[in-house]
């Protein structure tokens, strides 16, 4: 397997090169189902590259420098697909290592010590400290929609950019590669970069993305943006890539959009529990196909 690993690393490299072209895109796709191994390989070091996102500044500019040389990137990913995700992070990537956590395509709803209700999307990780004078939720990973309680201690959401202060609401955060989303079904929240002294209040119906130096503008939430904790997602005038991107979540392995087909636009509610119903109407709206190498390897293309 270390063999096909190293392979599945070398393709990921060639296709992230400015000068590749269809007929090295071609070969890719072959390798990839000419073997269900190669195909569990290539959606390995997609998870990979999901989980970079949340990497350590260090850890990210190290595979960033890596990229600049092909032999560099090839020897830097095939370490870490090789040690693995607890083996590189530690303890940090590991289900383990968080209070609560969910699995690709788990949701998961729970009450903390105080009555606070926290619903957790896929993929999520988060930590809770309380004490006497502070509620925290850390997210450390994916997605969480928080219903607080009443208390007379503050809450807060930690996320790798900032904290977001609950001022008695309804809100979700979701972590992303060096950006926190912030949107607010009900009263307000305060958000406060890292490296910033900015302090920003959202309000209810409004949605806003914060790094640790910036806060970005406020725009309107749309009405069904927190569908995922009724295992939906509802689309109003979607690109089809934004679609397919968001599915991707919530299955394993890669899925994916051709280029060609990305820009198509479309509305509608899909089960985010059957990823393959969803796939499935898609087909029957737009003129695409669905293209399966294995489970693991779907890709939408023109009919």
């Amino acid at each position: 397997m270390k063999v096909i690993l190293a392979d599945a690393v070398d393709w990921y490299v060639r296709l992230h090169d400015s000068r590749v072209d269809d007929s090295t895109r071609a070969a890719w796709q072959a390798w990839c189902a000419a073997d269900r191994r190669h195909a569990e390989a290539w959606a390995r070091l997609e998870q990979l590259q999901r989980r970079l996102g949340n990497a350590p500044s260090g850890a990210a500019l190290t595979l960033e420098n890596a990229r600049r040389d092909r032999r560099n990137a090839v020897k830097t990913l095939a370490l870490l697909l090789g040690v693995g995700a607890v083996g590189w992070q530690g303890y940090r990537l590991s289900p383990l290592s968080a209070d609560y956590a969910t699995r690709v395509s788990e949701r998961r709803q729970l009450t903390l010590a105080d009555g606070t209700r926290l619903d957790l999307n896929t993929d999520s990780r988060v930590d809770i400290l309380f004490d006497a004078s502070q509620r925290l939720i850390h997210l450390r990973q994916g997605e969480i929609l928080v219903e607080t309680a009443k208390d007379p201690r503050p809450l807060s959401v930690r996320t790798a950019e900032g904290d977001v202060r609950a001022l008695g609401t309804r809100f979700s955060v979701r972590q992303v590669a060096g950006v926190s989303q912030v949107a607010v079904a009900a009263h307000a929240v305060e958000v406060r970069p890292n490296r910033s002294s900015q302090v920003v209040r959202i309000d209810a119906g409004q949605r806003l993305s914060f790094s640790a130096d910036s806060v970005g503008p406020q725009q309107t939430l749309a009405a069904d943006a927190q569908a995922w904790t009724r295992g939906m997602l509802v689309c109003v005038d979607w690109r089809l890539g934004d679609v397919v991107n968001e599915l991707a979540r919530y299955r394993p392995g890669y899925l994916g959009c051709a280029e060609q087909v990305a820009e198509l636009g479309l509305s509608g509610a899909f089960s985010l529990d059957d990823t393959d119903a969803a796939l499935a109407s898609l087909a029957d709206s737009l003129p695409i196909r669905v293209r399966r190498m294995t489970g693991y390897w779907v890709r939408l293309e023109s009919a």
